[in-house]
């Protein structure tokens, strides 16, 4: 049964990491950098459906992919990875929507904005106003995809769906 849940992970995964790339079209360019809100949501499902580590996992391949398909930049690795880790460990610790879509936003706008400051200036070679410069745009980008994982997942788990999926991780 092992080998089946680890199958069923990695299927959810891929799934959630191609989602993340053709998401990638919905996006906007603000202060020199891809806002991408469909990434923040893969996020939290990631976070949500299989927990921190693999919500990393699919935050560091689906940025891995946009940028050789041309689709993002390499300030996604920091945002996505960052906020992935953040909404991963709140929803470990309280199992609450709110709470993890709140660490998405949190972590990827403050500390991923952060983050983004010396990806854009040593490896990007731009010249940033400041170390806070990605902070707004990062917020903006997973604030719009914090609400949306939120509507969704709510009305998931009013549905019985989340439920259901738990179960199944459980076997």
């Amino acid at each position: 049964m092992k080998r089946n849940n680890t199958t069923y992970r990695l299927a959810l995964a891929g799934l959630l990491t191609a989602l993340a790339v053709a998401g990638s079209f919905i996006s906007f360019r603000v202060a020199g950098s891809q806002c991408a809100p469909v990434q923040h949501m893969v996020n939290i499902f990631g976070a949500v459906l299989l927990g921190p580590g693999w919500s990393v996992g699919i935050a560091f391949t689906a940025s891995l992919l946009r940028n050789l398909t041309g689709l993002g930049s390499l300030m996604a690795f920091p945002g996505s990875m960052i906020g992935a880790l953040a909404c991963g460990l709140m929803y470990r610790c309280s199992c609450r929507l709110s709470l993890t879509c709140a660490a998405e936003a949190l972590g990827t706008g403050v500390l991923g904005g952060l983050a983004a400051y010396p990806v854009a200036k040593l490896l990007m070679n731009l010249d940033p106003a400041g170390a806070f410069v990605y902070m707004m745009p990062f917020f903006i980008s997973t604030a719009a995809g914090s609400i949306l994982a939120l509507a969704l997942l709510t009305a998931l788990q009013k549905g019985g769906v989340l439920g259901r999926i738990a179960a199944r991780e459980a076997r």
